[in-house]
């Protein structure tokens, strides 16, 4: 079967379900490609008439507020010795650097950190068990959740159709030019965090970070 035929075939629910559960389980504190898979499914929508790009990206939004609130759920019971768990089963994503860098963002902007943090690779990883962990109030973090949500999943779904359906006539391949800008942004995202998280590392160690107070 030709690649074409393959893609058109491709049950519009199961790529629903895809971006909804893949943007969850990273928005829930799993390290996954949520942003790439949301990308390139907006693409694929563009191109294929059967995925209806609300209904994508309604089932992104969902799964980034459903996940980031079962995350802050599983940070307020677990409190910091779940952060410790987190950072021993994923060490490049919870060191104690990238902890440190993403307390210092809740101490210093509160709700605001948890909206901006939906837009930034890492933070969308930390975002929800790091709230529930400080204790932020629910209701402000389920307020900035949901926007959070609605601004980067809704948004994101809405400008890549846009840009899809009218490269699509002029760039043949552009599903693939699409997934490749998508890959670099990704990585330069990742080596820009991971600098500064170097930063609040070597401060944590000339000074070790005292107990951030409870959010209020």
């Amino acid at each position: 079967m030709h690649i074409q035929e393959w893609l058109e075939n491709i049950p519009a629910v199961s790529v629903y379900l895809l971006v909804g559960l893949v943007i969850g389980l990273e928005s829930l504190g799993i390290p996954l490609p949520g942003e790439i898979v949301l990308v390139s499914s907006a693409l694929l929508a563009s191109q294929q008439g059967h995925i209806n790009p609300v209904i994508l990206g309604a089932a992104a939004v969902v799964g980034a507020v459903v996940g980031d609130s079962i995350g802050y759920a599983i940070g307020r019971k677990g409190g910091r010795p779940l952060l410790a768990w987190l950072a021993a089963k994923f060490p490049k994503h919870f060191s104690e650097g990238h902890v440190a860098m993403a307390e210092k963002s809740f101490q210093k902007w509160g709700m605001w950190a948890v909206f901006v943090g939906r837009f930034i690779a890492l933070l969308r990883i930390f975002a929800g068990p790091l709230a529930g962990v400080l204790h932020m109030p629910y209701w402000k973090f389920f307020i900035a959740n949901l926007l959070g949500g609605i601004c980067w999943a809704g948004g994101t779904t809405a400008a890549i159709y846009y840009i899809g359906t009218v490269a699509e006539s002029y760039l043949k391949n552009f599903s693939y030019v699409g997934l490749g800008l998508a890959a670099v942004f990704g990585v330069v995202s990742m080596l820009v965090v991971k600098n500064r998280a170097k930063k609040a590392s070597a401060e944590v160690e000339s000074a070790p970070v005292e107990n951030v107070p409870a959010a209020d």
